[in-house]
């Protein structure tokens, strides 16, 4: 109950400094009080833009759940080690959700301005970035896994030594997490929300936790190919995430339907920085 309420609390403080300082409009923008007054027509639209996106990331937590019921059944040790390694994976994941956070940002803001190329560019360089940091930070869970799980459970060896097990299986493929990240911020930033929910969906639904399944039940791994399911999944997600990137429909996808803004933004765009 005392982490539900710590979490209570400081989401609504977040939202309350959040509005504060859009009112203040000392960062590009000024809210009203008057303007807060709902839209219905922005609202069914902004419903139906953040539905598939909803849905993508409540699979991404309803697959960890799944995962954890067929670890489970494994015993304590597999679901000790199980704990500390999602716990790993998490904080691993920060920087690439940043990276594509400012992808996202960057490709709507040149689409907008009808920049598609540079907005390709832009997508193709924070997913190289988001493969490097992410593949380094393997390199380093890799090397320092048993100090890394037993710095969350000191005082157990065996834990310890699956942990890590798990932490060397997983982190083989985390560049790849960096890959589907950024290139489903991508789409996210085009409008293409139904290709984010699509991949999701394929990654937990018709991959991971079937691979898992079959791995761990129906073969001579048991417990590590639940973890095998891990870097197999990710591998092949990113390779579908690039291919459906390639193929470049998310560059029609428009947002908005103004074109005489979408022209203007261009121009004033065009000004600012030059015609290269």
């Amino acid at each position: 109950m005392g982490a539900a309420l710590a979490t209570l609390a400081t989401q609504a403080l977040a939202a309350l400094l959040g509005i504060t300082i859009f009112l203040r409009g000392r960062h590009g923008i000024q809210l009203s009080w008057c303007t807060l007054a709902p839209d219905a027509t922005y609202i069914r639209r902004a419903f139906f833009l953040g539905f598939p996106a909803s849905v993508e990331l409540s699979t991404r937590g309803l697959g960890l759940m799944v995962m954890s019921f067929l670890v489970a059944s494994f015993g304590t040790l597999t679901i000790a080690a199980y704990g500390v390694g999602s716990t790993i994976l998490q904080v691993v994941t920060i920087p690439a959700m940043g990276m594509s956070m400012a992808v996202s940002t960057l490709v709507g803001q040149n689409i907008g301005a009808g920049n598609i190329e540079r907005a390709s560019k832009i997508a193709l360089l924070g997913t190289m970035l988001g493969f490097g940091i992410l593949s380094a930070a393997g390199v380093v869970a890799y090397i320092f896994a048993p100090p890394i799980v037993s710095f969350f459970i000191p005082n157990d060896a065996a834990v310890i030594a699956e942990g890590a097990r798990f932490i060397r299986i997983m982190c083989l493929a985390w560049g790849c997490i960096g890959v589907q990240l950024c290139i489903v911020s991508a789409f996210r930033a085009s409008g293409n929300m139904l290709m984010a929910m699509v991949i999701a969906l394929v990654a937990q639904w018709m991959i991971q936790f079937p691979l898992a399944y079959v791995l761990s039940k129906h073969t001579v791994l048991l417990a590590d190919g639940l973890w095998w399911s891990f870097p197999v999944t990710n591998i092949l997600v990113a390779i579908v995430s690039l291919c459906w990137f390639a193929r470049g429909s998310w560059k029609t996808t428009r947002l908005t339907e103004d074109a005489e803004l979408t022209t203007k933004i261009t121009q004033e765009m065009i000004i600012e920085e030059g015609i290269r």
